[in-house]
C-alpha cells in the first residue's frame, strides 16, 4: 500500500502474480484479475506487428501439418469471436478452451469465478447458432484419469449458470466424443473430460492434437490463465483448426495489458513475480524497453541474488540462468 495517483493492473494466480502499474500503485485497487499473466501476451503486445491468432483467410476444418514447435503461434488481441460473421459460426462445431480449473472440496466447487468468467463467450457462441464444446484441465493428474480431477462438477455448474444441460463427454478424444459432438444441435453445450488425463496434452503431441481437433470446425481460446502454455488444447489445435480466435475474456485481459504497457503514463514500473526465471525471461526481456523500472519478486529472486554473488542457502535457484 503506497500513495498513488494512477491505477494498477493485477495479473496472476495464487502462485504467480504480476503487477503492471502506472509507476505508483493506487491506494485502492480498481481492478484485480485472477488470471495468470502470460509470457506470450506481453511479448506480443510489446512488438509493433504480429501475425493474427487466427489465420488470415478464415477457412474451416482440420489441416495436416508437421510437428509443432515449442511455442510458435501468434496471437492478435484484435482477432476475436466478434470478428467472425454469423455465417461463420452458425452450425459450426466450436472447440473453446476455457479455464475451469476451480478449487474443489471433494466434489463441491468452492469458488466458481473461473466458470462464471467463461459464460459470456459461450453465450455469444450459442446465440450465433454454434455447437459449443468446452475443454479445460483441472488439477494435476499424474497417471491418467482420476475421479477427483473429473470435470463433472464443472459441467454441472456451467449448466446451472447457462440454464441448460451441459453434457460431459467421457473423454477428450475418440469416437465417442466425435459421436456426441456430431449429434449435438445448434446452441448445445458439451464439455470434454479433463484434457490432462493424457500426458500428450502437456507434451503437445501432434498425433494427440489431431485427435483432439478432429470433431471441430474452429477454435476459440478464452483461457488467459493457460494461454502461455504450448499444450495441445491451447497451442496445438491452432495448427489444425481455422480460424482460431480469442474469446471475450482473453481479449479483455489483453486489452488491459495493452493499455497498461503501450499507453501507460511515464515513468512506468513493472513488478514481476514467480518461482522460475525460465518462465519469466520472455516477459522481462519484453518489459526492458517499456518500463523505467522492473521489480523482481517471488522465488525467482534467488536466481538473481545468486547471480550477484550473494548467498541464497537452499532456496530455489535455476543455475542455468545464473
Amino acid at each position: 500500500r503506497v500513495p498513488c495517483r494512477e491505477r494498477s493492473f493485477f495479473f496472476g494466480s495464487f502462485h504467480d502474480r504480476t503487477i503492471v502499474s502506472q509507476y505508483i500503485v493506487c491506494p485502492k485497487i480498481r481492478k484485480k484479475f485472477t488470471m495468470k499473466l502470460i509470457n506470450a501476451a506481453i511479448a506480443l503486445l510489446t512488438i509493433p506487428a504480429v501475425a493474427a491468432f487466427a489465420p488470415v483467410a478464415p477457412s474451416f476444418g482440420v489441416r495436416t501439418i508437421g510437428a509443432p514447435s515449442t511455442f510458435d503461434f501468434a496471437l492478435d488481441a484484435k482477432k476475436s469471436i466478434e470478428d467472425l460473421t454469423e455465417a461463420e459460426l452458425k452450425g459450426k462445431k466450436v472447440l473453446i478452451r476455457c479455464d475451469v480449473n476451480v478449487p474443489l472440496d471433494g466434489k463441491t466447487i468452492t469458488d466458481d469465478t473461473r466458470i462464471r468468467s467463461s459464460v459470456p463467450t459461450i453465450e455469444y457462441l450459442k446465440s450465433k447458432g454454434a455447437i459449443v464444446t468446452v475443454c479445460s484441465h483441472l488439477g494435476r493428474p499424474k497417471d491418467g484419469p482420476e475421479d477427483k480431477f473429473s470435470l463433472g462438477p464443472c459441467a454441472e455448474r456451467l449448466g446451472e449458470l447457462l440454464g441448460q444441460e451441459v453434457k460431459l463427454c467421457p473423454d477428450s478424444i475418440g469416437d465417442e466424443v466425435k459421436a456426441m459432438v456430431d449429434a449435438a444441435k445448434e446452441g448445445d453445450v458439451l464439455m470434454l473430460e479433463n484434457t490432462r488425463f493424457y500426458k500428450e496434452e502437456e507434451k503437445n503431441d501432434p498425433a494427440h492434437v489431431e485427435k483432439l481437433a478432429a470433431p471441430f470446425d474452429l477454435f476459440v481460446n478464452d483461457a488467459f490463465g493457460t494461454a502461455h502454455r504450448a499444450h495441445a488444447s491451447t497451442e496445438g489445435v491452432t495448427k489444425f483448426l481455422q480460424p482460431s480466435v480469442s474469446g471475450y475474456l482473453l481479449a479483455k485481459e489483453l486489452e488491459y495489458l495493452d493499455g497498461a504497457i503501450q499507453n501507460g503514463e511515464k515513468p512506468m514500473a513493472a513488478i514481476v513475480g514467480g518461482s522460475k526465471v525460465s518462465s519469466k525471461i520472455t516477459v522481462l526481456n519484453a518489459l526492458l524497453d517499456k518500463c523505467d523500472k522492473i521489480i523482481i519478486g517471488g522465488g525467482m529472486v534467488f536466481t538473481f541474488l545468486k547471480a550477484k554473488g550473494l548467498s541464497v542457502g537452499t532456496s530455489l535457484v535455476e543455475d542455468d540462468y545464473v
